[in-house]
């Protein structure tokens, strides 16, 4: 068990788990998927790896594929989400025996989460706030070792009138359901970029997709760093 992580929710999607996958290919196919694994084969190997709010584990399993021996810790505050990725891992034949399943909310937990050297944080950071997020980004770069990369995949207001415009009505439908059905904290999008460059990351590779309203980024945290956050 990670030391730190309490088992107290503050977004959980326990009610939309079963329906999560079909939702996500309805609505985007595989866009969503093909941000989470953008640089999984570019970035160095991986020993320890931790991933926050997983989802439907469809990149653990290509973490897992990845990086074949590494240690993989997969937070979730939602016990059907973490019970979907156990499936999908098992499903896929993939190995399950190196990857603990923590039941958490990361937003209530300490910091002591222990070393690692990638974190990845997919369709996950747009959930909160930005004083919720400047919490969460600390104690996640509080868990990253020197030299750590920082994968995410999120939502983005793009540059260009007509893409901004497009991806504004979006996000605001997108905030609007999801507030309603989950109440979600946030009810706009904040971008993770300066909470990130505080906590000593570098963007590396940016790549968009889907018109700019998608995104894939690779965050590098220097060999020698200080405390951060």
């Amino acid at each position: 068990m990670v030391a730190g992580l309490k088992p107290v929710l503050a977004v959980s999607f326990d009610t939309l788990a079963p329906h999560y996958r079909w939702m996500e290919f309805v609505l985007a196919g595989e866009k969503r998927q093909r941000c989470r694994t953008t640089f999984l084969d570019d970035i160095p190997p991986a020993r320890n790896i931790l991933l926050l709010g997983e989802g439907h584990g469809r990149c653990l399993v290509e973490c897992c594929r990845r990086f074949a021996g590494a240690r993989v810790v997969c937070v979730d505050a939602s016990e059907r989400m973490l019970a979907q990725a156990r499936r999908q891992l098992t499903g896929q034949n993939a190995e399950a025996a190196r990857v603990e399943f923590i039941h958490a909310d990361v937003l209530n937990g300490s910091s002591s989460f222990g070393a690692f050297d990638l974190i990845a944080t997919n369709f996950f950071l747009d959930c909160f706030r930005g004083d919720q997020m400047e919490r969460v980004v600390g104690r996640l770069a509080a868990a990253a070792g020197p030299g750590a990369n920082w994968l995410l995949a999120d939502f983005q207001i793009p540059s260009g009138r007509l893409k901004q415009i497009r991806s504004r009505l979006i996000l605001l439908a997108m905030y609007a359901f999801f507030r309603t059905m989950k109440q979600l904290p946030a009810n706009q999008l904040t971008a993770p970029d300066s909470f990130l460059k505080r906590a000593g990351f570098t963007l590396h590779r940016r790549v968009e997709a889907e018109w700019g309203l998608l995104h894939s980024d690779w965050w590098r945290r220097p060999e020698e760093v200080g405390a951060g956050l």
